[in-house]
């Protein structure tokens, strides 16, 4: 792993500001207002391999640790941008390192380094099962030489603008595993591009329209077959592989929610000194100067912790407790500094041009999404303090 130093950690995110300084607040809202995914800035991050952060250099990527990663994303966010439409790269990078074959990882990882294969759809959650990935229904039916593939999934977002897909199924029904739910689950590396060309019928994409701009969709699955080759790991031990992803992504996804948190800091002071009511800058008001002073000790508190669970995952060690606290707090903090962005701001806080309305919509996403902070609750009183299961 090419861990950076201080300096160069500082020099990297110098080099994102400047990358995103090409992309300023009016592109932005130009794709916010009709819809549209950042083409153009996805293609510049993945050219200049900042993409490829988590994938180690001998396929062809950064070798990246996960602090930088973090950093990353932090400065698309604090820049005015949205990291949604290209996180997903690296999230998913930590099922396919820990738990791909040889053989997957040296068929995919350098072309995904360079750019000309986009690997950024996960399909996990499912209407009747939600946050309850064991009971999902989707069923991979093991056959000679693969699977068909039967279901449908939503929140399968970028699916679109993707050409591998990563896909967590069910290989044994639910009743023939027992007590322990988690068995069963098998996760597969998709080639889109073998689907596309072949059986387009199998393989059904709805674009779903949300309150922010976010390439989502549902996803059936309509007799799909996939080669053997496609399976991640051992077949049914799926759920693990992805447990390594999702505390990844909250980790990652806490860092762009502090991106968020700076941003509506930012502009907040940047409002109250300059805007001018009753011949004085609104800013002299301590109504408004201790708001944005909460909302920055909760950002920076959140930040600790996010370096802290991304040092933990670059050293080896368990994380969990801490990309789960990341998540929560960060997610907390920045909805915080939106509101008191909003608040200062006021009924010029609602305009499109100033951009508040926008990340604000945006930012809220994190209390709800990848897991809501309701079920980060849980997972701390039960498995971090020792209380009863509560779900």
């Amino acid at each position: 792993m090419a861990k950076l130093n201080v300096q160069e950690r500082e020099r990297l995110r110098e080099e994102i500001r400047q990358l995103c300084s090409q992309y300023p607040n009016e592109y932005w809202r130009k794709l916010d207002l009709e819809r549209e995914y950042p083409y153009e800035f996805v293609d510049a991050l993945t050219k200049s391999g900042y993409l490829s952060a988590l994938i180690p250099e001998e396929y062809g990527g950064k070798g990246y640790g996960m602090t930088e990663a973090t950093i990353i994303l932090e400065e698309i966010n604090r820049s005015g941008g949205h990291a949604a439409g290209c996180h997903a790269q690296m999230y998913t990078m930590g099922a396919l390192l820990k738990h791909g074959s040889e053989e997957q990882k040296r068929k995919y990882l350098p072309e995904i380094a360079t750019g000309s294969l986009r690997f950024q759809a996960f399909s996990v959650t499912e209407d009747s099962a939600g946050s309850n990935t064991t009971a999902i229904e989707t069923f991979a039916e093991k056959t000679d030489g693969g699977y068909i593939v039967n279901g449908h999934k939503n929140w399968t977002s970028r699916v679109l603008q993707s050409d591998l897909l990563m896909l967590l199924a069910r290989t044994t029904p639910t009743d023939q595993v027992g007590a322990k739910k988690t068995e069963g689950l098998s996760l597969f590396l998709v080639d889109l591009r073998e689907i596309r060309e072949n059986q387009p019928e199998t393989f059904v994409v709805e674009p779903v329209r949300t309150m922010f701009n976010y390439a989502t969709n549902q996803v059936f699955y309509k007799n799909m077959k996939i080669p053997s080759d496609c399976l991640i790991g051992e077949e049914g031990k799926g759920f693990r592989y992805v447990l390594d992803g999702m505390n990844a992504e909250r980790t990652l996804l806490a860092a762009e929610a502090i991106g968020d948190g700076y941003f509506f800091i930012g502009k907040a002071v940047n409002y109250a000194n300059e805007r001018e009511v009753f011949d004085r800058k609104i800013g002299t008001n301590q109504g408004i100067q201790f708001p944005i002073s909460q909302a920055y000790a909760a950002i920076k508190a959140a930040d600790l912790m996010r370096y802290e669970a991304a040092r933990k995952y670059d050293e080896g060690e368990k994380y969990g407790e801490q990309a789960n606290l990341a998540k929560y707090l960060a997610s907390e903090a920045s909805w915080k500094a939106a509101n008191v962005c909003l608040d200062t701001h006021g009924g010029y806080g609602f305009v499109d041009q100033y951009d508040v309305e926008r990340k604000f919509r945006e930012t809220r996403m994190y209390q709800v999404a990848p897991v809501s902070n309701n079920m980060i609750l849980a997972f701390l009183g039960q498995n971090v303090l020792g209380m009863p299961r509560s779900y």
